[in-house]
């Protein structure tokens, strides 16, 4: 059982990295045609980027249900609930305590909840595939503490 929580809050930890380095050098790359909708305002409902949660979604229920029904591939199963944990974290975060997409009324207290949003604000500073700077979604360095962004 200490191996299925560590491979469960290893992936969720490890998802914090793989999402630096996709939302930096594929989201702000390749796939810009994607997550650009994020970038600008609009009134729309939805955005182009939630393309991104769609497939990660699709990542996390096939390897949970692949892990489940093939023995030898079990711990998959364990590494899709811990994508599933971060895409949890990541959406009630990102889109309903930054981005207010849901309407519930949050007003950060802790340093951390501070320091993460300010740090997101930050990022949508810029409107365009180059020049942003805070890539992570869950973790943000000490430099971001401090400022006057809206939070």
């Amino acid at each position: 059982m200490l191996l299925k929580l560590g491979l469960f809050f290893g992936t969720f930890f490890f998802m914090e990295g793989f999402a630096w380095f996709t939302h930096k050098y594929i989201m702000h790359g390749i796939m810009w045609n994607w997550h650009e909708s994020h970038h600008v305002h609009h009134n729309e409902v939805l955005e182009k980027n939630d393309l991104f949660s769609v497939v990660f979604g699709l990542v996390s229920t096939v390897t949970i249900i692949v892990g489940d029904l093939v023995p030898e591939l079990w711990f998959l199963f364990w590494i899709g609930l811990g994508v599933a944990l971060y895409g949890t974290f990541y959406f009630i975060f990102h889109d309903i305590i930054v981005h207010r997409r849901l309407k519930i009324k949050y007003v950060a207290k802790s340093k951390y909840m501070k320091r993460i949003m300010r740090a997101h604000f930050i990022h949508h500073k810029v409107h365009t595939r180059d020049g942003a700077e805070a890539f992570g979604f869950l973790y943000a360095p000490k430099k971001y503490e401090g400022g006057k962004e809206r939070i």
